[in-house]
């Protein structure tokens, strides 16, 4: 049996103003300005810089009313009051537009092939031999492996540049490139860079015989196959092993890298970064002030051709056509837009200077 009954609730709803402020307040400054470029590249009516003194709108827009359509709006609401200027406009961070905008570099770091290369230089080779090995650099993957075959690599040298080699030849620079740091680098395939990784905590091991290691690298040099498919009992058959000595064996093998130039594919260690500060906090007369640091986040206006196609639709609404409609309703649409976002940018700037300016005063006094 159905009943009417009357209930009470507390709803809060965030609108898409107040859902693209919080967004914003989540990006970071070297973020923002590519967030900006964005929203000017897919709204026609936002475009970059100042509104011009002279630019002035003396008539006041009409009501609009149409089919579908009874929202009231009028070009006050895109275009900024002739006294008002927006707060952070007037705000002087001291610098010119065509000052140089400088970032503050935390860290250079080196590429993987760079990494190689440098320790390259530390090997003394001929000419003929430091072109080889730079080619051979040069194939090697992220991963750290050489994926090519030998018998390619001598054809496109020849062919690219004009080098004569053979394979002999590159094998041996190869395995001058393979005793690089990091161990396994160079490999083939994961069987070598595995045996390389071994053979270098061999050569590089305190114990004078540390049997561990020297039954994993036995293992991985005569039996990988056995290994990969988990068919340990036929390795303890043909070594004659005990289960522990194979259980310290194959720990051993774990540990190791199957992939020794992750540890430079990281972005990081890819170019030079920089940190581009929220904040500027300068000391000038034995005071701190604090500034937000907008020198790379351009100016914002609405376009004012959109905003005179507008007016000039509003004056003739009598005679527009259902098209003309349309494209009044698109205008409008794109006017609110690039509105609600210079109001967040605004709202944003303001956000961030009240909370760390009150960070800044229970910190500092």
């Amino acid at each position: 049996m159905l009943k009417q009954r009357l209930q009470q609730r507390l709803v809060q709803k965030l609108s898409p103003q107040q859902i693209q402020l919080i967004k914003l307040l989540e990006v970071p400054t070297i973020q923002l300005e590519q967030r900006i470029k964005k929203e000017i590249e897919e709204n026609p009516v936002l475009e970059e810089g100042r509104e011009e003194e002279e630019e002035k709108f003396d008539e006041q827009n009409e009501e609009e009313e149409y089919e579908s359509d009874q929202d009231e709006f009028s070009l006050e609401d895109y275009l900024p009051d002739d006294d008002e200027t927006p707060s952070y406009r007037l705000a002087s961070n001291n610098y010119s537009q065509d000052d140089k905008k400088t970032e503050i570099p935390y860290s250079t770091g080196t590429s993987f092939h760079e990494h190689l290369k440098l320790q390259l230089g530390l090997r003394i080779l001929d000419e003929h031999q430091q072109l080889l090995a730079d080619y051979l650099i040069g194939n090697i993957d992220e991963d750290g492996y050489l994926r090519r075959d030998i018998e390619a690599i001598v054809n496109d040298i020849a062919f690219s540049q004009n080098i004569m080699t053979d394979e002999r030849e590159l094998l041996d620079i190869l395995e001058i490139i393979q005793d690089f740091d990091p161990p396994g680098v160079a490999a083939r395939d994961l069987q070598e860079s595995l045996a390389l990784q071994l053979k270098h905590k061999i050569k590089t091991s305190t114990d004078e015989v540390d049997s561990g290691l020297n039954l994993a690298y036995k293992i991985i040099r005569k039996f990988f196959t056995e290994f990969t498919k988990k068919h340990y009992e036929k390795i303890v058959l043909k070594l004659n092993l005990g289960d522990n000595d194979l259980k310290d064996a194959i720990d051993i093998i774990l540990k190791l890298n199957p992939k020794p130039g992750s540890a430079y594919s990281n972005p990081l260690n890819k170019n030079s970064q920089h940190i581009t500060p929220d904040f500027i906090l300068e000391n000038i007369d034995s005071e701190l002030i604090l500034s937000l640091n907008s020198r790379n986040v351009p100016d914002l206006r609405v376009s004012r051709t959109y905003a005179t196609m507008l007016e000039s639709y509003q004056k003739n609404k009598n005679k527009n056509s259902k098209q003309q409609k349309e494209a009044i309703s698109f205008v409008k649409q794109k006017l609110d837009s690039a509105k609600w976002f210079i109001d967040a940018i605004k709202q944003r700037q303001n956000t961030l200077m009240l909370t760390m300016d009150r960070y800044r005063r229970r910190s500092f006094y």
